[in-house]
């Protein structure tokens, strides 16, 4: 009496092997009667037993499981044809064959066993992660499902973000690409396979003639189409979970009948379509990898040089002392600040803050930072400046891009003219008491017609400054509540003899220390001026 054999598909293609031991191992391990070296198999997988006149299969606590005819078991008394996958993807096939039967069960086209092959070759692609594009993968895709099925041409259609499919890549017979707008065929079946799942194989004969009266219309007289599934097993193998996305569809038609397609079976057509879905996600998944890391690597610059548009955050004279410093909540944000010695020996100092964050805000804060410097040393006075400011940002017609802003000038002797277009109130520290800077106008980028004021006050040596983006009293805690104005205050007013650069310090410590753990939606961006006496 014969040996039962096993049928074999694996990494290394296909082969009939005889179970020729009464406990017949299967895994990872070198000492195993059949060694399958895939990550979707333990090193102790399974085993096949003879038990009297049956051989019956058992897992041997395999991580990944050991499944019959798609359905897992811890044991299983083995029938002729069953067919044994072992882990949680299609990578490795068992078929059983009791003694004297032949090995061609299940399987006897060759256009089967072709689309097999190849997609061993595509789990290959895979499993080595795919770095090639998802052009050149969509391509080795298509020219093989063209080439095994004997069709005339066909195409890939993949899933977009809302789910709807965009046409990919279509090829014909040759190794031709074809432009999309040529590829003249029905959308219906590609949109149904889409959202069913079932996969159409049909020479439109019978009944179905009347159903696809447009794609015969065409002369196609054989269409082939399946979804692109991309199959997640369950982790724990008694939970044998199997979870399916859609990511796309392929297609193939001929105008003429082939004795190659009509062998084809459902099955091979289904098998390669999930092959061919895997390889399709990694190259994408690639893809996706090297432009985040572009996208990474450029923010990183953005971030480098938008740093480099601001000052050192010190600036010391013989009777100002101020610092600053911005903390975007991205990479780059929509603060700035700014020093400026003017003609007349006055020190200028502003603080400005875009709508929005990320690169839309940065690139405008860049461009306010750069009209702003044009027009300060040219202007009279700060309501002039920031009033042409506003004007420049009308001209440009920003959509939904407005920005506040606080722009004021020390002179040597202590006079501080000043202007607030829509911004937090800077918080004046001075002898007599706090007071808030409030005169100014609107914010900046929104009406072509703004009027802006200022006003002058006469600064006592030790008179402070500070100045605040909102998003230091905006800035929340895990709580939801705001910093607020209150802990600015009781923050500063205890450390007024501070020099700016601690008394700064101090303030974005407070703000770090309350918004601990939270997520934060705003850039943190302050300021402390000190008044310390007439120049000379």
């Amino acid at each position: 009496m014969s040996e039962p054999r096993l049928r074999v598909r694996d990494g290394h293609g296909r082969r009939v092997v005889p179970i020729d031991r009464p406990v017949y191992t299967i895994g990872r391990r070198s000492a195993s009667d059949l060694k399958i070296m895939s990550v979707d198999v333990s090193r102790d997988h399974a085993e096949i037993a003879r038990d009297a006149d049956r051989y019956v299969l058992r897992d041997k606590g395999s991580q990944y499981g050991t499944f019959v005819n798609g359905e897992t078991v811890t044991e299983r008394s083995l029938m002729h044809g069953d067919r044994i996958r072992l882990g949680r993807g299609d990578t490795v096939e068992l078929v059983f064959l009791a003694d004297g039967a032949e090995t061609t069960v299940g399987d006897s086209a060759s256009g089967v066993a072709d689309l097999r092959q190849i997609a061993a070759l595509l789990d290959s692609l895979r499993a080595l992660g795919s770095g090639r594009a998802l052009d050149e993968v969509l391509t080795l895709v298509m020219d093989a499902a063209i080439e095994v099925s004997d069709a005339d041409r066909g195409f890939i259609m993949l899933a977009d973000a809302r789910g709807e499919l965009e046409f990919k890549i279509a090829r014909a017979r040759g190794g031709v690409t074809l432009a999309g707008n040529t590829f003249v065929t029905s959308t219906k079946i590609p949109k149904d396979v889409f959202t069913t799942g079932r996969t159409f194989d049909d020479h439109f004969e019978g009944d179905l003639a009347n159903v696809h009266l447009e794609t015969i219309a065409l002369g196609i007289r054989h269409v082939l189409c399946a979804a692109l599934p991309l199959m997640h097993y369950g982790s724990v193998p008694a939970a044998a979970t199997v979870r399916q996305k859609k990511i796309g569809v392929l297609y193939l038609d001929a105008k003429e009948r082939s004795t190659q397609r009509s062998r084809m079976t459902r099955t091979a057509l289904e098998t390669f379509a999930t092959e061919a879905a895997l390889a399709i996600e990694s190259a994408r998944l690639y893809t996706e990898a090297v432009e985040g890391a572009r996208l990474e690597r450029e923010l990183r610059i953005a971030a480098e040089i938008q740093r480099s548009l601001l000052p050192e955050p010190r600036y010391v004279t013989a009777w100002v002392d101020a610092a600053g410093e911005a903390v975007p909540c991205q990479a780059i944000g929509g603060d700035f600040f700014d020093y400026l010695t003017l003609p007349d020996g006055s020190f200028g100092f502003a603080l400005g803050d875009v709508a929005g964050k990320g690169p839309p805000a940065a690139l405008l804060t860049a461009k306010l930072q750069g009209i702003f410097t044009a027009h300060a040393s040219s202007s009279p006075g700060p309501a002039d400046t920031l009033a042409r400011v506003n004007q420049a940002l009308i001209r440009r017609a920003i959509e939904a891009r407005f920005a506040t802003m606080m722009y004021g000038i020390i002179s040597p002797t202590g006079t501080l003219t000043y202007c607030n277009a829509g911004h937090n109130p800077p918080m004046l520290f001075a002898r007599d008491g706090l007071r808030r800077l409030e005169q100014g106008g609107v914010v900046l980028g929104l009406f072509q017609h703004a009027a802006y004021d200022e006003e002058s006050l006469q600064l006592q040596p030790g008179d402070l400054l500070v100045i605040f983006s909102d998003g230091v009293p905006d800035a929340l805690n895990l709580s939801g509540d705001e910093f607020g104005e209150d802990r600015i205050l009781s923050t500063v007013e205890p450390r007024l003899a501070c020099d700016p650069p601690a008394l700064l310090a101090h303030v974005l410590s407070a703000v770090r220390e309350f918004a601990k753990g939270a997520v934060q939606n705003d850039d943190v961006t302050a300021m402390v001026v000190r008044y310390s006496g007439t120049a000379g």
